[in-house]
């Protein structure tokens, strides 16, 4: 194998069972692309896959309700989706499909050899759900009912989507099946648990220190606080057997005698798509997968949302060790949730939208995809949740990429044509002296894109450009013009601004990948190739011109068109007509329907003066029975004390609660 580095990038598998919103861009794809470009602009070896998950509950939920196959679903939206991707610049080397022969073959593969190990897997016979009138077991997500922890009345059987709790079925209160709306009944049937329990201390180690049998295998503190927190707090209540078996008709059959009707879990079965996607990419492209899989110098990263983050550092790592020789992830940079102007995305209330609608939509915006890009970047939800609203769209659009990087770019090129006819002039300058303001502002950028922080990333690109304004604001070269054409210092400003140009022309490949080729085009230069920034940086550093003296630049062209423009209102009437959606969803909620009360009038600031808010300490914890989550407290308020029920108890020791200690 090769000794060079390899780097694979992986982002979540999407269900193929629905269109994706802006929010699972800003999540998993849009910070892979970004970081992926980068290393591909500095000639890094690297492979970025993803692909279809098209197996499991939510697909054949969808098939059930439409009517149609399982197949049928999964061809549309696979389809729908991979063209959205490709149309809004997301590069993946290659998108596969859990569905296709390779994958079934690789995750049963997958699946024997920790079989064959004989001390990874379990089997159980349980209780589970099944609904009587569709004669069939319930998967997770055909069981709703209210989460014990905070209430909500449609949770799913495996999760709560309002707070996020991993749960179980028989957790929930009042469950019923989505498939005939009735309470489902308990049935016998056996199923195959994997031992995650056995690789508890190895796992802690690992997330913890970074080590791995014994050696150095990752930096800890380049993970993401809420991924290492969320990790260890699972850590901390105990790992147990995990189910990876479903009764399914819709799957990958479970290659064991007697397991007839069992498929492999989806989340079992998801993250094996990394595998075979690469495995596919290889076979196409004349490349060997086990370069990108096995041995020390393989940099293995997931790009997932926050909801993931479980199955990744925990689930899936663990598969991988018990298979014996696969490496693990380096670093999983989850992102956090993206809401919708200050709401939750949500396709039934009409509240949000779609990335191929988007592109509809904003089928006459002039860079909408580049605007769309830079927009969610720079509100990325990288380390807590974020919000997109349109007002900010508007401003992202026309104070930095117009007014910055496109007013730049525009004066730039247009004095360049009137001055010296297009022609980079000569100049006499100690460049490197110059553009050393460019070179740190330069390394800090690429600083934050090897710290997955994308969003300050995107602000230093912005400084780069800032710079190059106020420079060129400060030489004035207009104004030495009118004192003497033949000035040296218009030359010298122009030939300076056009290397940071040039720069800007390659940086902004990543960020915006359908404006950089149009700068480059704009400078007479081709797209940017492969290991192109480590080269510009190179020569960066040796006081190098970018562009050589001589060369022949193109025409100006605006490169973004203001939102807010007074002669020209077509695009911010799109944003308008955005707007006015949700208003229409904001008023049919607010109107009151039958056997429910009307919304209640605003509330002013001095209403909540009225409040009595008091802390109290807990002097009390109690189990409370049958459940493993759920604890009855008593609070000392000072004057009285307080009982009361909350669903802590997997996240908390009793001990740390100010109380008597308890054992659970």
């Amino acid at each position: 194998m090769s000794t060079e580095r390899k780097i694979l990038v992986t982002s979540a598998l999407p269900y193929a069972n629905g269109a994706l919103h802006l929010g699972h861009l800003a999540g998993a794809y849009l910070p892979a692309d970004i970081y992926v470009r980068y290393l591909r602009l500095m000639g890094r070896d690297v492979v970025w896959v993803c692909g279809s998950d098209e197996h499991g509950a939510a697909i054949t939920m969808r098939a059930k309700k439409e009517g149609i196959s399982p197949r049928q679903i999964i061809d549309k939206y696979h389809a729908l989706n991979k063209q959205t991707f490709r149309e809004l610049g997301i590069a993946f080397d290659y998108y596969h499909r859990t569905s296709s022969e390779l994958h079934h073959r690789t995750a049963q593969d997958f699946f024997k050899r920790l079989y064959e190990r004989g001390d990874q897997f379990e089997e159980k016979t349980i209780e589970q759900y099944y609904d009587p009138q569709f004669e069939q077991f319930l998967a997770d997500r055909y069981i709703q009912g209210t989460c014990p922890r905070c209430g909500y009345e449609e949770a799913y059987g495996d999760q709560c989507e309002n707070c996020g709790s991993d749960l179980s079925p028989l957790e929930l209160i009042e469950p019923v099946s989505t498939l005939s709306g009735k309470k489902p009944v308990l049935k016998t049937t056996k199923h195959w648990y994997f031992r995650l329990d056995q690789h508890e201390d190895w796992l802690r180690e690992w997330i913890a220190e970074g080590t791995l049998d014994g050696k150095p295998q990752h930096d800890p503190r380049r993970w993401k606080r809420h991924v290492v927190g969320q990790c260890l707090s699972w850590l901390d209540n105990g790992l147990q057997p995990r189910s990876i078996t479903r009764d399914l008709d819709w799957g990958i059959p479970v290659p064991l005698p007697g397991a007839e009707g069992k498929v492999l879990y989806v989340w079992f079965d998801a993250p094996i798509g990394y595998i075979s996607a690469t495995r596919q990419w290889a076979e196409e492209n004349g490349a060997d997968w086990r370069d990108y899989w096995f041995g020390e110098n393989v940099d293995l990263i997931h790009f997932i949302g926050k909801d993931n983050i479980v199955f990744h550092c925990i689930v899936f790592p663990a598969m991988l060790k018990a298979h014996g020789e696969f490496a693990l992830p380096v670093n999983v940079p989850a992102n956090q949730f993206l809401n919708f102007e200050g709401q939750k995305f949500s396709k039934s209330r009409g509240w949000g939208i779609e990335q191929h609608q988007y592109l509809e939509e904003f089928a006459d915006f002039p860079n909408k995809e580049d605007a769309l890009r830079y927009a969610l970047t720079r509100n990325m939800p990288e380390n807590r949740d974020s919000d997109f609203r349109w007002d900010e769209f508007v401003d992202f659009h026309d104070k930095e990429l117009a007014d910055n990087l496109g007013n730049f770019v525009n004066r730039v090129v247009v004095l360049t044509n009137k001055y010296f006819q297009g022609e980079v002039p000569e100049a006499g300058l100690d460049l490197g002296a110059i553009l050393k303001p460019i070179q740190e502002l330069t390394q800090n950028l690429l600083a934050e894109l090897e710290g997955f922080s994308f969003k300050a990333a995107a602000l230093h690109l912005m400084e780069i450009s800032s710079w190059g304004n106020a420079y060129l604001q400060e030489q004035a070269p207009w104004a030495l013009y009118k004192e003497d054409p033949e000035h040296p210092g218009i030359a010298e400003a122009m030939f300076t601004s056009l290397q940071v140009v040039t720069l800007l022309s390659v940086l902004t490949e990543p960020f915006i990948p359908f404006t950089s080729p149009r700068i480059r085009e704009l400078l007479g230069l081709p797209p940017v190739e492969r290991g192109e920034l480590r080269l510009v940086l190179e020569q960066l550093k040796q006081g190098e011109s970018l562009l050589p003296s001589g060369h022949h630049i193109g025409e100006p062209t605006l490169l973004f068109a203001k939102i807010q423009d007074r002669k020209d209102t077509s695009r911010l009437e799109l944003i308008e007509r955005q707007k006015q959606k949700l208003q229409a969803v904001r008023e049919q909620e607010q109107q009151p329907k039958a056997g429910r009360e009307p919304i209640k009038p605003e509330i002013r600031f001095e209403d909540f003066t009225r409040l009595d808010l008091r802390t109290g300490t807990i002097v009390a914890a109690e189990k409370m029975p049958k459940t493993k989550k759920l604890l009855k407290l008593t609070v000392d308020m000072g004057l009285e004390a307080h009982t009361g029920v909350t669903g802590i108890a997997a996240y908390t020791n009793t001990r740390e609660l100010g109380g008597p200690p308890v054992e659970l």
